[in-house]
């Protein structure tokens, strides 16, 4: 199972999945995260950033040309898309870019999941909200055939949960890996031995 730690701002956030390795870290484009880098910002933590870790950033219903800047400059290696995006977004991005795509869909009832389950987008990752924290109701997601990312409310309380259930191809982590709203490199190394164990 991949492993993608998401909002990092900090050179020193950097340096720490730089050491622990895990598969994804997340860059979050939307000023109105307590998270939020601007492309300047996000250069910059992307040349200190291991070649063996790829970049996301996050966006929110942002013109996909300039998503497809921000991919084209070598700031990120894949694209997320966390807004009302639609299909015909992503196909353009793709089409644009030739690099991956991830679309954030919300999950309140199964309708929501079955919406989007034939995107052509490269992954799909399920969320009960925008960077909410909570979980919703896994059961939802029961029988879906191809690779999504799980997200919302995931640390090392509920991973061994996921581990069982066994759906994802990824689980994405945020807040359940800071301390005062930092990144914490002890939580961090935690849940990646859980996963990889």
């Amino acid at each position: 199972m991949k492993i993608k730690i998401c909002g990092l701002t900090r050179p020193e956030d950097i340096a720490c999945v730089n050491r622990l390795q895990p598969d994804y870290i997340g860059f979050v484009f939307w000023p109105g995260s307590r998270r939020f880098v601007d492309r300047q910002q996000a250069a910059q933590l992307k040349m200190l950033l291991s070649s063996r870790v790829q970049a996301v950033g996050v966006f929110v219903d942002v013109p996909v040309e300039e998503v497809a800047e921000v991919l084209m400059e070598g700031i990120i290696d894949i694209a997320q898309l966390h807004g009302e995006e639609s299909e015909e977004d992503i196909r353009c991005l793709q089409a644009m870019t030739g690099k991956s795509v991830i679309k954030a869909v919300k999950v309140h009832s199964r309708q929501d999941v079955e919406a989007w389950s034939g995107s052509k987008a490269d992954y799909l990752l399920f969320d009960s909200g925008m960077g909410s924290g909570r979980t919703f109701d896994w059961s939802l997601l029961d029988g879906i055939k191809r690779p999504y990312f799980l997200a919302g409310g995931l640390g090392p309380d509920n991973l061994e949960q996921v581990l069982k259930h066994g759906g994802p191809y990824g689980v994405d982590l945020s807040s359940s890996v800071e301390t005062d709203g930092r990144k914490d490199p002890e939580k961090i190394r935690r849940v990646i031995e859980q996963v990889r164990s």
